[in-house]
Formats: structure tokens, sequence, C-alpha cells
């Protein structure tokens, strides 16, 4: 075995989003896709690591999701961290971790960073998407000063160092080397699960199910299925095939795992039936999103962290009550108004969980979430999928109350939020950037217009300095809010591999107990109406009406 130096050329466009550098797999195929990036990113710890001496000596931790070409990444990975000075690889079982429990290892194990192999809530397959992301020291996502310099390196790599060895045995359990690197491959689900045990009252949760308590959970053949088996079925008492689709699979079964009512829509449907269980959930591609359903009741993800942080205190890890929560922008308003009564900060910041994680390493919030699914808490630096599950079992086990009944609930005592998120999807980049530049260019004039009832009492685009690190991030999405609580968002999306996607957000406040049971496209139909009247969506997307709406 040799190291060896390569010469290679920077390829354009290896520019991070907000959740790592995710393209086509048959763009990460390509001879030295991987490589260059992967090695520009070394570069840049190597430049910029601890004490000086970069990834000599450390630890990294290593692991996926399992969709298609995460195995054959894993071993490139390997032999370039072997070449670049790595001296010890956690590699999860198979080359599998969830993007939760990468996190949970990095901080369990105290190491430098980690690798997560993850396009997230995309669709796998030969044909689909592929992505990777470096989580640093605390667990969570790398900073943007440290994406901008890892992008600013591929654009002048020459060279890549990597061994020629043979590639180990990543299915079995144990000790290997890849040149002086030790390589442990380590269970994927084990410290996960024991941090679990410290959060939640797995005594309460076993005593749910041997009364007859049931779940339906849809791990949508994505790598959040072992952990939902050893742990609800292995260790909670839930009956064999709680969790279905829990095979993880390289093309997902075919299915777009992105935990909503339209993709979701097996789970949808089963809770709908007459002998629905009491309780449903799906997890995503990579497991750190969530999606809970009641019997015939879908609970949205704004009103989610809502009710979690309202009723913390019934959860063993949560007791002591919440430092704090924070939100991204295009999320509802329904926290802000559970956190104004416990008297406790709510942050609003742009969409991404690096934000999240300043606060959270400051000791600001306790709990975090965004309305892609997506709801965490100070025990790791992501979003988590399944300990979302947990709690909300935790919440109708300490409470003996159905998931419908504790969300009207709520709705009578803070008022309903209603919300939904309408995806453009595929939309020509030139034409979505265009939509947004004269979307900006109009904001000045909107402050004090009318639009039917409404009068606009703001219009940005948002920025947001960061209370940690003092640093700004602007153009984070249009806002328009209104003299009646409502809001109404556009943003494009940093998760797509393919054109832009324009999100759109729309929201408003009903207090009415009379007025909550709405259809939500009903009850947001005036102010899609109005977004579309304000930015032209229709004219510059050619598109009549939303790819999604959730």
């Amino acid at each position: 075995m040799t190291i060896q130096t390569i010469p290679t050329t920077p390829i354009a466009g290896q520019r991070p989003g907000t959740s790592g550098l995710r393209k086509k797999v048959t763009v990460f195929v390509q001879p030295g896709y991987l490589e260059n990036f992967v090695q520009s990113l070394f570069d840049v710890l190597n430049a910029t690591g601890q004490d000086g001496q970069g990834l000599k000596g450390q630890t990294l931790v290593l692991g996926g999701d399992g969709r298609y070409h995460n195995r054959a990444a894993v071993q490139t990975i390997l032999k370039l961290a072997a070449a670049n000075g790595v001296q010890r690889v956690l590699l999860g079982q198979g080359g599998i971790l969830s993007t939760p429990a990468v996190s949970a290892v990095i901080r369990k194990h105290q190491v430098f960073g980690g690798i997560v192999l993850s396009a997230s809530h995309n669709p796998g397959g030969p044909e689909g998407d592929f992505g990777i992301k470096y989580n640093a020291s605390n667990g969570g996502p790398a900073t943007e000063t440290l994406t901008e310099a890892v992008y600013a390196r591929t654009q002048i790599v020459r060279e890549l160092r990597i061994s020629d060895a043979p590639d180990i045995v990543i299915d079995t359990l144990g000790l290997q080397w890849v040149e002086q690197m030790q390589v442990e491959v380590i269970d994927p689900v084990a410290d996960y699960a024991a941090l679990m045990r410290e959060l939640f009252d797995f005594d309460l949760l076993r005593g749910m199910f041997a009364r007859g308590f049931t779940m339906r959970v849809d791990a949508m053949c994505a790598v959040g299925g072992p952990y939902a088996q050893a742990i609800l079925e292995g260790e909670l008492g839930a009956p064999r095939g709680t969790v279905v689709n829990a095979q993880p699979l390289e093309d997902f079964g075919g299915l777009h795992p992105d935990p909503n009512p339209v993709n979701a829509e097996d789970l949808i449907a089963h809770m709908a039936r007459t002998d629905a269980p009491d309780f449903g959930a799906a997890m995503d591609g990579d497991a750190d999103r969530n999606m809970v359903v009641g019997r015939d009741f879908v609970v949205t993800p704004s009103d989610s962290l809502a009710l979690m942080t309202a009723h913390a205190r019934l959860v063993p890890g949560y007791k002591d009550g919440l430092l704090g929560v924070a939100r991204s922008m295009p999320t509802s308003a329904a926290v802000d108004r559970v956190a104004k009564k416990l008297g406790i900060a709510c942050f609003e910041t742009p969409t991404g969980w690096k934000f999240f994680g300043n606060l959270l390493d400051a000791g600001k919030v306790t709990l975090c979430g965004e309305e892609s699914y997506g709801t965490g808490s100070s025990h790791v630096r992501e979003k988590d999928g399944l300990w979302a599950i947990l709690f909300w079992m935790s919440l109708l086990g300490a409470t003996g109350r159905s998931v419908e009944s504790l969300v009207r609930e709520h709705w009578q005592t803070y008022g309903r939020n209603y919300y939904t998120r309408h995806d453009y999807e595929g939309v020509a980049v030139e034409a979505a950037n265009q939509l947004m530049v004269d979307l900006r260019a109009v904001l000045p004039g909107l402050p004090g217009q009318k639009f039917g009832t409404r009068t606009v009492t703001l219009a940005d685009d948002f920025a947001y300095d960061d209370p940690v690190d003092g640093s700004i991030s602007k153009a984070q999405g249009v806002r328009l809010i209104f003299d009646d609580a409502a809001r109404v968002i556009f943003r494009l999306s940093g998760t797509g591999t393919e054109g832009a996607t324009l999100r759109l957000y729309l929201e408003r406040y009903e207090p009415n107990p009379t007025q909550q049971d709405i259809a939500v496209q009903q009850a947001l139909r005036d102010l899609a109406a109005l977004a579309d009247q304000v930015a032209g969506i229709a004219r510059h997307t050619g598109m009549n009406g939303p790819t999604v709406a959730t």
C-alpha cells in the first residue's frame, strides 16, 4: 500500500448549499468529482484545524443514508482520509449512519468532526441524488465560513493525495486498517439508542405498548428503519411490523423519502382507515425529518414544534424547562406565542440547521424546528426524526390524550396558525432568479399598501444578525407581513439538484375556535392569489400552480 499524489483539475459548481453539496448521482460518479471535493475539504481542515495540527492524529466519523453510491463513496473517502493525516475513523456498519446519529457519535466521543453522505429527502437510485456534507466537532453542520473556504479550494485544487489500499470490509464490526489509519466499524444504532434512553422514560413507553397502544412508522425504505426497529420494536416492545418499509434500499424502493402528506401517501391512507392505529409517523432519507399523524389528522411541523415546546416538561430530558426556542424564518409563528406565555426567548433564524447550532452551543435555546418537517433539541446538533417520534409518544403517554385532541386543545389556548408551503419545482434558474430580483425591487413601495382587508406592515428581505458570533446573513427570503399577522414569504431553496425550487409560504392567524376547522388550502386561498399578484409567479415560472402543496 502506498500514498499516491495524483494531478487533478478543478471542477466547476462544487459550492455547498444549505445542507452540503448535492448533485445527481450521474455527476458524483464522474471521475474525480467526489475526490476533488473531499480533497478540498481535507486541505481546508488541515490548514485551519485544531492547534495547528489539522487532521494529524484526529478522529472522524463517517456514514450515510445508504442511498446509491454510498458504499463506493465510503471506500474513496477512507483512502483520501488515510493519505491526508487522519488517524482514526468511526464508520457506521455497512456505511450506514443516520444524520442525527452522526451528530450523536461525534459528541459522545468528542472527535474532530464527521462526514455525512446523504441528500436527505431527495430521491435515490442511479438516476437520483447524492450528497456530502461536513459536520464539525460540535456535531453540527459546518459554518458558512468553512463551506465557502472549501468551495474556494475546489476552484484551485491541483492534486489528490490518496491511498491505493484495497477496499475494506464495511459490513463486519471491528477494527481494520487503511495505511496507518485505524477504521473502527461501529454499530450504527448503539450510541444513538443510549442517548434516547437518557432523554425518555422507556418504562412509560413500554407500558403504552403493553396496554395495547398501536402505531405505524413509515421509514420509507431509508436509514431510519434500523433505528426505529431496534428502539421501538426491540427495546420498547412494539409489535413486529410497527415499522414499515424498514429496510434501507439504495433507491428507497422507488419512494420519495420526504415525510409529507404527498410523498407519505401510504401512511396517510392507513391513518384515515376506520381501524387506524393510535399514532402514525414517517421519517425521511437520512432520518432527520419527521411527520406526525393522528387518526385522520396530520400535524403541521410548525404546530408540532409549538406543542412540543408547550409540553416539554412532561418529558424527562426537559423536565427542568427550556432555555429558549428557535424557528427558521419561514416556519409559522405558532411557537412564538408559546414562548411568550412561558417567558422564554424565541429566535427567528435563516433556514439551515447551522444557525440553530450556534444558539444551542451558546445555551440560548433547547428546542428548535423548521417548517420542512425538521425538529431537534440540544441533545444533538441536527434535526432528529426518531427523537421527535419518541417525544410525541411521551406526550401521548403522559397525558393519555390523542394526537388530534392535543392539537385542538392547543389551538383553543393559543389560536391556530393556518399554514402551508407551495413548492414550484424545476423552475428555470434564470426565471427564478429574475422573479426574486423583480420582487425585491417592489418591496420599498409595499408597506402601507392595502390588499383587500389587509394592509402590509412590513416588506423586507430577511437578514439575520447572529447573536452568538456576530455574523450577518442577508437576502434570506422576502417577507410580507400584514396588520392581521398574516405572512407571505418567498424563498429559493438550496436543497434541489435540478433547476430551481421556489418556495412560497402562506400563513394566517385564527384565534376564534369556531373558525379553526377550515381546510388549509381554502383558508389560505386569498393569500396565494395575493402572492401571485405581487410576485407574478405564474408569469415568471410559466406554472399555473405549485408542484407540491403541503
